[in-house]
This record gives structure tokens, sequence and C-alpha cells, in this order.
């Protein structure tokens, strides 16, 4: 099957997703390289993260409520961009935020993100195609430590490996004929489902 040129593309609203170091951002850059797109960013500049990852009391809700309204915000301007001409590629999609609400939060704090959560994504529009990342906790890591951001230091294996796992859960457990799966594994050639 050859590459689709600029041309032949006739997805307007692309998703990249999947858990941190998993190689997001690098596709993105790909994508709106090859089809002059327009790239959008997940804002990771959250002032209350380096709290969470040092598992400061109440931060998780804090940060997870900034996530949230940020990425709100995100997609509001998506949705402003001339969706018709310009083709958009996201390194998240709006449920992602969902994912980590419920890896992170208490059942009492959960009540009221899901409250405000269900408010936002009403208005929030699907991207045309999500394509779910996956990539082995080794893979994931070395990622992680290589972008060496200074907000991630903090991040254990083992909250990559519930991350994997709760994306694995989502991903796995939606029927969405707009979604592809491709494994990002330094370990093995990149697979590829539907």
């Amino acid at each position: 099957m050859p590459i689709p040129s600029e041309g032949d593309l006739t997805l307007r609203h692309v998703a990249v997703d999947g858990p941190i170091g998993v190689g997001k951002t690098s596709l993105c850059d790909m994508l709106t390289r090859r089809f002059h797109g327009t790239k959008i960013l997940e804002d990771v500049d959250n002032p209350f993260l380096g709290d969470f990852y040092k598992k400061k009391k109440g931060s998780a809700f804090q940060t997870q409520l900034f996530f949230l309204l940020s990425r709100y915000q995100q997609q509001r301007e998506i949705a402003q961009i001339d969706l018709f001409t310009t083709l958009v590629v996201a390194d998240y999609h709006f449920p992602k935020d969902k994912i980590f609400a419920y890896l992170n939060l208490d059942d009492s704090e959960l009540l009221i993100y899901d409250r405000l959560y269900s408010l936002l994504s009403e208005s929030v529009a699907k991207p045309d195609l999500v394509i779910f990342l996956q990539g082995s906790l080794e893979t994931c890591m070395k990622r992680i430590k290589k972008a060496s951001r200074t907000f991630e230091k903090g991040i254990t294996p083992e909250y990559i490996a519930q991350l994997i796992e709760a994306y694995n859960y989502y991903f796995y457990h939606r029927s969405w004929s707009s979604t592809r799966t491709r494994s990002t594994s330094s370990t093995g050639p990149p697979t590829s489902t539907t």
C-alpha cells in the first residue's frame, strides 16, 4: 500500500496517545512534517506536577484538575482551527485525562472529577483517528530518562507499569473504528492492529 501524500489524506484531526515515554511527540513531529499539519502538544507546564511526583498530600487532585482544564482549553483552541483545510495532529486525546484520573485519584476526588469531566467532555470534538502507541516498560523508562525533563525525574517504573496497564485496558475495552494501535518498543519490529 503506497504512503498517502498530503492531498490524499482525508483526515483532519489525528490524536496520538499512549503512556509517558512511548514516543507520541516524535510521531506527531513526523506526521505534521509529512502532511504539513498543525502540531498540538499537550501543555505539561503544570505547577502541581512536581509535588505530585513527590507524593505530596492533595497534589494528585490539584494536578489532575489543572491538566483537565488545560486540556479542555487546548481542545477548544483546536475547534477554532479550520479543520477543512488544515490537518491537526495532537499528542493526546481528551479521554487521556480520565485514564490518569482513575489511576491517581481516590473515590471522593473522582466523584468531583467525574462531574466536571462530564460537563466539559460534551463539547470536545472527537478526532477522526486516534493512534494508540504501546511500548514496553523498559522502552518507556529509557525514553523518559533520555528526555531528562526535570518534572519527570520522580517517575517510578511502578507508576509507568500501572499507566501502561491503564492505557491497555482503556483502548482494548473501547469499540472505536477509528483507532489504530502501534508498538514502539525497541525490542522488536513495530506491530500494528486495528
